[in-house]
């Protein structure tokens, strides 16, 4: 075996090390996957810490506000930094306080701490943000904005994207993922396009950047990605028939359910019973305003994917499904397998016993097959593009 042979088959073999703030249960871990090496994984959120450990261990992390971790906390030298701040301050749901709320305000002893890893000559390669669209609106555009400044103050250059997962799992979810590379690494052949390009770049999207000051859209990337493969799996293929985790409704409350739709969601279930075939919907209850009062209506999908799962703050927000074959109606709760397959976990992922603990902790992560399409099109191919240059150059 030649050297150089040998010498490539031992870069191709290293591990590339990570950080992961606002970790949850693991889900960017499982997203980048088995050639990375986590080296920090940090979560405040105790019942979720438990399921990180007992999924990938816990000689790595630390369950503790993202404020109270020291630098001697973070060890080693990551590649990436990943953080999947919390979006109930950016969220359309939410109070509005954005990035100054205690919660979304998070994000600023994240940079704090890349900060200390700059200072320390130990800065990773990339920076990966994960949130929800309503970073890009607000405050009227001025916390994306802020974003942006101070990932530039670090020394980064910056992009974003708006991935859904429906392209890749049966369930809608679009977030927005900003991608930040330090200053004196290069950009990799084709992972840049020379504007917006559909379908990673939103009308939102742009109208964000457009929102930004010149100094600010100079040290902009138009991140390119290839169109996601069409997906072939819909969610009747991930229900599950004795799911163990939920029970099926009893008639009355299948009927009751039912009674709750209004003329336009009743048509769908009997367009679903004359399909001639099973037919899965997933339905959410929603308060509307009808003649002035409040009604609270169960709405209906059979489109193939189920709709965005959210964390369970009350009934209305946790998501039912109605199975349909023939003149046969059937509902229930989702189960919480089906919310971890919706997220693209394996059945191998151990989640937590309790219903609502795991349906927070799923409708709160990020799905796992995004993640992969991201690090493998464009991280994998960053890191490798600065390791063929400092192998070149001590050559």
């Amino acid at each position: 075996m030649s050297l150089i042979y040998s010498l490539a088959r031992g870069r191709a073999k290293k591990l590339r090390n990570f950080y992961e703030f606002f970790a949850g249960g693991g889900m960017a871990r499982a997203g980048l996957g088995p050639k990375w090496k986590c080296l920090l994984a940090n979560d405040f959120d105790r019942k979720k810490g438990v399921t990180y450990a007992l999924n990938w261990g816990d000689d790595h992390l630390i369950i503790d506000d993202i404020r109270n971790i020291a630098p001697e906390d973070m060890p080693g030298n990551p590649d990436l930094v990943w953080g999947s701040f919390p979006c109930q301050d950016l969220s359309l749901a939410g109070g509005g306080a954005g990035l100054k709320g205690d919660r979304s305000g998070t994000f600023w002893p994240f940079i704090h701490h890349i900060q200390t890893l700059r200072d320390e000559n130990r800065a990773p390669a990339i920076i990966a943000l994960e949130n929800v669209l309503g970073t890009l609106t607000s405050h009227q555009g001025k916390d994306f904005v802020a974003i942006c400044k101070a990932l530039s103050n670090l020394g980064y250059r910056y992009g974003a994207i708006v991935a859904d997962a429906a392209d890749f799992v049966p369930q809608s979810r679009p977030r927005l993922f900003v991608i930040a590379i330090r200053d004196d690494l290069k950009l990799p052949p084709l992972t840049t396009a020379e504007g917006a390009k559909s379908p990673w770049h939103t009308k939102g999207l742009r109208n964000a950047f457009d929102r930004l000051s010149d100094e600010l859209k100079d040290r902009w990337v138009w991140w390119r990605l290839p169109a996601p493969p069409k997906r072939k799996q819909k969610f009747a293929d991930l229900v599950e028939d004795n799911p163990t985790s939920t029970r099926w409704h009893s008639s009355a409350e299948t009927t009751a359910l039912l009674s709750m739709m209004s003329e336009v969601n009743l048509a769908k279930v009997e367009t679903a019973k004359a399909a001639g075939v099973k037919m899965v919907g997933t339905i959410y209850k929603r308060t509307r305003h009808e003649h002035g009062i409040k009604v609270q209506r169960a709405e209906i999908r059979f489109d193939e994917i189920a709709g965005c799962l959210r964390t369970p703050a009350g009934g209305s927000s946790r998501q039912l499904i109605m199975v349909v074959e023939e003149q046969q109606i059937r509902s229930r709760l989702i189960s919480t397998r089906e919310t971890a397959r919706l997220m693209g976990l394996d059945d191998s992922y151990q989640l937590p016993e309790r219903y609502n603990e795991a349906y927070h902790l799923t409708g709160d992560g990020v799905a796992v097959p995004v993640v992969r399409y991201i690090a493998h099109h464009l991280f994998e191919k960053i890191l490798s593009t600065k390791e063929s240059t400092k192998s070149r150059a001590e050559a």
